[in-house]
């Protein structure tokens, strides 16, 4: 519905833990790839990949730039980039910060890295 092209290249990947929190993981990102997006010709690019002890999940897009000090923000509850999320038709600001307390939970490292033109790059490892 927002015109966003998902793309990607998905590989088995298995990982032990809490099935319901794990697709948890996948749709917050996912879903806030969608809505921070551009208007016109965004993309989400969703790849998992098994590696030696673990499973990854990259999840990148297009959307407006984010300035590398604001990274560590976007984890935050009710906080959004330049401005705080509650109030707004986005969500209320949790996702990220769930999203966060899972990997933890199941003792995998989230990173998310600013893209060159905009857009950024979540990158979630989560041990096999």
């Amino acid at each position: 519905a927002k015109g966003v092209e998902i793309r990607g290249v998905r590989q088995q990947a298995f990982v032990q833990g809490n099935g319901v929190l794990l697709e948890r993981i996948a749709l917050n990102l996912v879903q806030n790839a969608v809505r921070y997006n551009i208007k016109d010709e965004g993309w989400v690019e969703v790849t998992t990949e098994p590696q030696q002890g673990c499973a990854v999940l990259v999840v990148s897009n297009t959307g407006p730039a984010v300035p590398a000090y604001e990274v560590d923000n976007l984890f935050e509850p009710f906080r959004r980039l330049r401005t705080e999320r509650t109030g707004s038709d986005k969500g209320v600001g949790l996702g990220l910060s769930i999203v966060r307390s899972v990997v933890r939970a199941h003792d995998g490292t989230i990173t998310a890295t600013p893209r060159e033109g905009g857009g950024l790059e979540m990158r979630v490892v989560l041990p096999v």
